[in-house]
């Protein structure tokens, strides 16, 4: 396994992390366990959370994902120490769900220091590594949501200001709640306005956003941002939830699947998305590849790619993935790539 730098921390995390989102929902206590036991035995340093996981978010379902990894950490002795813990505290939302007092949810200090005290609480720790921001507290396109055409989002009078929300991160960590902290589903003026705003508060040390074939829309300004400002990429859905393996190829919907139980993949789904698919499925099999293991290596393969989150629902799935860290995609793969990249662009934003 690969070690990269985390920001401008002094720590490195592996080239690919465990995501966990599926824990609770399509993934019971045991299957979640054979998981974690499976991705430390390979080397991987770096599991990601979130208040709201398992997705799809649900009142009933709530902070599952926390508290099996929590209970992961209780059962294996040792653990802690050699495992990074991020986990997000959520931007903007309506679900009310998630405060005790149910009001909607925003990046108030208030906010914030709820949801620390109860992902600390389910993941049995006293600390953790990395605090995300999932997503803003102000309305952004995101999600899936760029429109064709770009329209101003309504400014919302409650907005809170990345200054604000930065105060309350910086007290978590001064307090040792919290090492260091990043954002999510950020956009590059949001990245530069949470730096511009870390002195003397904390810097963000990560970015966690979508990268994979079908959504390279990180590289057309982000890329640069991050580059030089030390702003480590740790990506989400480099598969395109699923897509990119294959697995709903002609329309096919396996038992078990997140298409098939939820049916919530749109942004997957969108005009060209079905075609650039079999595109790069044909691609990798014209040079011998998985599919997956070509989309999860190429992502890795990035000048500005710090971790990788792998996403499974069974460990013959995690297994697979996890043996992308061996291959290396020879330059004439890359540029084919690049071709079906440059004629058909980001299908799945």
């Amino acid at each position: 396994m690969e070690y990269r730098k985390l920001g401008r921390t002094d720590l490195t995390v592996s080239a690919l992390c465990l995501g966990t989102m599926t824990f609770g929902s399509q993934n019971t206590e045991a299957e979640a366990f054979a998981q974690m036991d499976m991705a430390l035995d390979r080397g991987i340093n770096l599991f990601d959370n979130a208040e709201m996981y398992p997705i799809p978010p649900r009142a009933e379902t709530k902070h599952r994902c926390e508290t099996i990894m929590g209970n992961w950490f209780a059962a294996r002795k040792g653990a802690r120490d050699k495992v990074m813990i991020a986990t997000k505290v959520v931007g903007r939302s309506s679900q009310t769900w998630l405060r005790e007092d149910g009001h909607e949810p925003r990046l108030t200090a208030r906010d914030i220091n709820e949801a620390i005290d109860g992902s600390l609480k389910r993941l049995k720790t006293d600390y953790v590594d990395l605090y995300q921001v999932h997503w803003p507290d102000r309305p952004v396109t995101q999600f899936g949501s760029n429109p064709t055409v770009f329209t101003v989002p309504d400014r919302p009078a409650d907005e809170t200001p990345i200054a604000e929300s930065l105060d309350a991160l910086g007290a978590l960590v001064k307090a040792g709640k919290v090492r260091h902290i990043g954002v999510s589903n950020e956009s590059t003026w949001g990245v530069m306005k949470w730096l511009a705003a870390s002195d003397p508060l904390p810097r963000i040390v990560s970015i966690q956003n979508a990268y994979s074939l079908v959504n390279r829309s990180f590289e057309v300004n982000l890329a640069e941002a991050c580059l030089r400002e030390d702003v480590s990429l740790l990506a989400y859905s480099a598969l395109a939830q699923g897509y990119l393996t294959g697995k709903y190829r002609d329309g096919a919907l396996p038992p078990g699947a997140r298409k098939t139980l939820f049916d919530r993949l749109k942004r997957y789904e969108g005009p060209g998305a079905v075609e650039q698919n079999d595109r790069y499925l044909a691609l990798a099999e014209a040079h011998g590849l998985d599919p997956a293991q070509m989309a999860i290596a190429f992502a890795v393969s990035r000048p500005f790619m710090t971790s990788v989150i792998l996403g499974a629902t069974s460990t013959a799935q995690l297994q697979t993935c996890l043996a992308a860290a061996d291959i290396t995609l020879s330059p004439e793969l890359l540029e084919a790539i690049d071709t079906l990249h440059r004629t058909h662009g980001n299908v799945s934003p």
